[in-house]
């Protein structure tokens, strides 16, 4: 055993202190970006938002509405084959869809049927599992990238530098970071297994751009100014789960809630999530998430604006002409918390 005594920050523990800047509106911002990925040698260009893998998110319906918007999603894995086939084939060149996987056998041999009729529709993957420290995902990570050289794999979750080094070394062109942020997400309650998200993006950023890798914030943004933390400390891209869920492109069956519209939202390691898709909670297991009532939000457009405008706006307050700037804009200055959440006062 051991402590660590360094300090790690979360998203609520700093802000973003301003600075002088030469632009006039945030019109002039850029918040697009540009990369060219390791391995696959592949080039990107768009908003660096990801709607994430959650089947209350990263649906064929949000893909298409945040493509108008030059930002990404990362469906689901609970698609069926003839569906997801279908969707790819008619998938714009420009749009940028992740087709999403576990490291089972299973997956590997759906991910084979779909890509050989699919094609070169799809050009990135996302390779998910909860826990990116294990054996299995870097052995899955080899024999991916060995056959599937020119698509580009983003891959986690992880939270430390040394393994985000490890998974870019091993085939991954972005590194997926969070454990236990996200607001339905409870592995941190569960297992006491964790990492405060604002430190992880830092030293995970630090780790893959020191190789030439790439780093997407997983979890953690609760508001546009999150989001912009996200980006100030390192983060490439940044996914997104409960800021876009409760739309109409969630295809979620609504619920009548005391006189209101609801919209559930769960973590995919949660019960509900299980008993839909595996059958129930494994005996071996617990559920690490869990399911919540939103309120209904309608179409996820005005919720793009707010998310983007905010991101502008940061970029403003510390003069950033260009997003790939606001990192090196960036100071972030830290903030005490209530006294109550300090001292546990109550």
């Amino acid at each position: 055993m051991r402590i660590e005594e360094d300090l790690k920050l979360d998203f609520k523990d700093v802000l973003i202190r301003p600075k002088r800047s030469t632009l006039t509106s945030r019109s002039e911002v850029d918040i697009s970006r540009r990369f060219t990925f390791y391995h696959s040698s592949s080039t990107y260009h768009g908003i660096p938002v990801i709607a994430s893998n959650m089947d209350t998110v990263g649906t064929f319906e949000m893909a298409h509405a945040l493509a108008k918007h030059s930002l990404a999603v990362a469906l689901h894995k609970h698609y069926q084959e003839p569906e997801i086939v279908e969707f790819f084939s008619g998938l714009p060149p420009e749009a940028t869809v992740f087709y999403s996987m576990g490291i089972t056998q299973s997956d590997y041999e759906k991910f084979q049927r779909v890509k050989d009729l699919a094609g070169d529709a799809i050009r990135y993957v996302c390779v998910d599992v909860a826990n990116g420290y294990t054996k299995s995902l870097v052995d899955f990570l080899h024999k991916l990238r060995a056959a599937y050289p020119r698509i580009t794999i983003m891959a986690g979750n992880v939270v430390t530098g040394e393994m985000t080094e490890e998974l870019i070394l091993d085939g991954a062109d972005i590194v997926k970071v969070g454990i236990g942020p996200g607001s339905v997400c409870t592995t941190r309650k569960m297992t006491g297994v964790g990492y405060p998200q604002l430190s992880a993006i830092i030293e995970c950023a630090d780790a893959a751009h020191g190789i030439g890798g790439l780093i997407c914030a997983d979890g953690g943004c609760t508001s546009p100014g999150d989001i912009a933390k996200a980006f100030g400390g390192g983060a490439d891209f940044v996914m997104l789960g409960g800021m876009l869920a409760g739309h109409d492109e969630c295809a979620v069956e609504m619920v009548d809630h005391e006189g209101s519209r609801k919209v559930p939202f769960y973590g995919m390691s949660s019960r509900t999530a299980m008993d839909k898709h595996a059958g129930g909670v494994a005996h071996y297991r617990a559920s690490e998430g869990k399911e919540v009532l939103l309120d209904y939000r309608g179409p996820v457009d005005n919720t793009l604006l707010e998310i983007l405008g905010g991101v502008r706006s940061a970029c403003t307050y510390v003069g950033a002409r260009k997003l790939k700037e606001l990192s090196k804009r960036t100071t972030f200055i830290r903030v005490a918390r209530q006294l109550n959440e300090v001292f546990g006062a109550s």
